[in-house]
């Protein structure tokens, strides 16, 4: 059976134990998402090897992770509503609810107290407490078709114990501020027609929301909201040719290297590249295939590139000092996701029709293992 893998760097030290906890501080473990199975690997990234397998999470299909301030829990947030809490030291699901009918991620705020999630079905976000998963505020969004509430896309955790996040159906951005320990929303309407991701640079001052029904983007300045949203990179979209897209690009999968921001482009063969500053177009590279994730190593020395299908056995790296790619990889069908080591030595990257995770030393660009996923 075919299956997808997130691959998600925690930071935690490991060595196994088959039914007890791991007694021991936190430093190279990883969390690997099985869709398929609705379950959850915990491996040890130094000695490349399985530790922990966590069944019953549900719908995995378009899951995402986040981590308690200590880093021994994880958050999962499944397509069908469901959000879990593991314990990754023990290998054990501590707690699992389903708080709507279609989840499309989360975030956890700032002080690590809040968990959020983003709904489809029904619509809006909702706050848990990190501890137990009790609900602390149920935020609606705005009601389209008389009844039917927006989507909810891109939510992201910002300085100031904020979510942000868009409403997909009616073109908004909201800002929820809960650190005063009551809720204080911002809304921002006529962003431009469906928002359909978001991502916030790493700074956690600008948060931007990509547009699916028309080109450009939506920037708001978490530092002065009072300004409120400003249009940026009116070229950036599906263009005047509207190419077939397969995939529309996840906006978390930018790169900021330095003060250039690497993105994929919609619908072509390319990566742009754009000053973080001005948020103008610097130049064009000629890639594989339809980028799907661009990806900088940590210390912003190269970028990493996986395609839509049907180039999605590729990955392609790129000298970000000279935009030029020095290495291209066929690892097998179905390359979906990458994620770096915390310091950025080695790449792991699932290959979902091989059943495998490999694992690439980001110096040498050398193979050096993988992993059975089952």
């Amino acid at each position: 059976m075919n299956r997808f893998f997130l691959i998600v760097f925690l930071l935690i030290t490991s060595t196994f134990a088959s039914a007890e906890c791991l007694v021991r501080g936190t430093g190279d473990l990883a969390v690997i998402i099985e869709r398929a199975t609705g379950s959850v690997q915990v491996v040890d990234t130094t000695q490349k090897k399985s530790l922990f397998h966590i069944a019953g999470l549900g719908d995995l299909s378009h899951a995402s992770v986040v981590y308690s301030r200590d880093a021994r829990y994880a958050y999962i947030f499944g397509r069908d509503g469901g959000l879990s809490k593991i314990d990754i030291l023990c290998g054990t699901l501590v707690k699992r609810i389903v708080q709507g009918g279609n989840s499309i991620g989360g975030a956890i705020s700032q002080d690590g107290k809040l968990i959020a999630v983003s709904n489809y079905e029904p619509g809006g976000v909702k706050v848990f407490s990190a501890y137990d998963l009790s609900l602390v505020v149920d935020v609606q969004s705005t009601v389209v078709d008389g009844s039917k509430r927006s989507k909810t896309v891109g939510l992201v955790d910002a300085p100031g114990h904020r979510f942000v996040f868009s409403l997909y159906d009616t073109g908004e951005i909201w800002v929820l501020d809960l650190s005063n320990g009551q809720l204080d929303l911002q809304k921002y309407p006529n962003i431009g027609k469906q928002p359909y991701d978001g991502l916030i640079t790493p700074e956690g001052r600008y948060y931007i929301a990509g547009l699916f029904g028309e080109d450009g983007l939506a920037k708001l300045d978490l530092w002065h909201t009072e300004k409120g949203v400003a249009r940026i990179m009116d070229h950036y979209g599906k263009g005047e040719q509207k190419l077939p897209v397969f995939k529309m690009p996840h906006l978390e999968g930018w790169a900021m290297a330095g003060n250039t921001a690497f993105l994929p482009a919609v619908g072509h063969h390319e990566v742009l590249a754009v000053d973080s500053l001005s948020w103008q177009e610097k130049a064009r590279v000629k890639v594989h295939g339809q980028p799907v994730f661009v990806m900088a190593r940590p210390d912003g020395r190269q970028i990493w590139v996986n395609f839509a299908f049907p180039n999605n056995d590729t990955v392609q790296v790129i000298d970000t000092e000279t935009l030029q790619i020095v290495k291209t990889f066929t690892l097998g069908k179905g390359v979906l996701h990458m994620e770096f080591s915390p310091r950025g030595e080695e790449v792991w990257i699932s290959v979902r029709d091989k059943d495998q995770v490999v694992v690439i030393d980001t110096d040498t660009l050398v193979q050096t293992a993988e992993l059975p996923v089952t």
